[in-house]
């Protein structure tokens, strides 16, 4: 199923020293590739959020945030939709932020500072109110834990397919000969082209899978039992067993913990060949 191009106000202006930019996300809809002469922070306050930039594309939940720092290349969209947060930060009020693309952590009062900058944004500002949330804002960010890549995503069109097919229904068991048949591919050319995209085994994304979307359902506010048939465990002790040996804590002691850095379990992403072009239209 092909996605649909959004696109975005042709009268944004640039961020003095913020913006913020507040947008429903319809499944399967994305922005085509652009670059700002300005930072970004890609947040959702609810949803995931598909981020591609140089060489990786990944997926984000409502408890991580995108940082693309001035002038890099990037697509956005969302696979089952989105209520899609942009912040756009001048490039001289960045001082002390990441200088790579990177994957930061939201904790509960960044997420709140977000959602009151999008509910004042163009309201009059007579006392500097939206300053001094702007100025915590960038506190915050400044103060946010990099973590992994979450969840790779590859480019490649079969591959995509694949992924988005046991995204939408991650018990799904089939095996990677199988899903080669399906794709019309052999097993061996499935296993290359998808360890060559993300840098590790169809298995072990499968399992990675299974842990971002437990951290989704579960802060959408699922039980650990519904979570656990959901992913295709065979009990909800499966699941918490499984859950605790990857991430070091049980499915509600980690929905309580402060988030200080990777996850117990990662493996790298492996880039796909870089974008060349650097196309700078005032989207997403």
């Amino acid at each position: 199923m092909s996605w649909s191009i959004i696109t975005a106000p042709p009268d944004a202006l640039p961020p003095r020293p913020l913006t913020m930019r507040a947008q429903s996300i319809p499944p399967r809809h994305h922005f085509l590739e652009h670059a700002h002469d300005w930072h970004q922070l890609v947040y959702a306050i609810d949803g995931v959020l598909t981020v591609s930039t140089i060489g990786q594309t990944f997926i984000t939940s409502p408890d991580q945030a995108a940082w693309l720092p001035t002038g890099v290349p990037h697509r956005v969209g969302s696979l089952l939709g989105a209520e899609f947060r942009s912040l756009w930060i001048a490039t001289e009020a960045g001082s002390g932020l990441p200088l790579a693309p990177t994957v930061l952590a939201v904790s509960p009062l960044l997420k709140a500072l977000i959602v009151e900058a999008a509910a004042i944004e163009g309201q009059d500002d007579g006392d500097g109110y939206d300053s001094r949330v702007a100025t915590l804002i960038l506190d915050q960010l400044r103060r946010a834990p990099p973590l992994p890549t979450v969840l790779p995503w590859p480019r490649d069109g079969r591959l995509a397919a694949l992924c988005e097919a046991l995204y939408l229904d991650p018990a799904d068991e089939r095996s990677a000969d199988d899903w080669a048949r399906e794709l019309g591919l052999s097993g061996r050319t499935l296993t290359r082209r998808f360890e060559a995209e993300i840098g590790a085994p169809l298995r072990s994304w499968k399992r990675r899978l299974r842990l971002f979307r437990a951290i989704e359902l579960l802060s959408g506010g699922m039980s650990v039992t519904q979570t656990a048939m959901e992913l295709g465990y065979s009990s909800a002790s499966a699941f918490i067993f499984a859950f605790k040996a990857e991430m070091g804590a049980s499915p509600h002691a980690y929905g309580h913990q402060p988030r200080r850095g990777k996850p117990a379990s990662h493996f790298p992403v492996h880039p796909a060949a870089a974008i060349a072009h650097t196309r700078r239209d005032p989207e997403s």
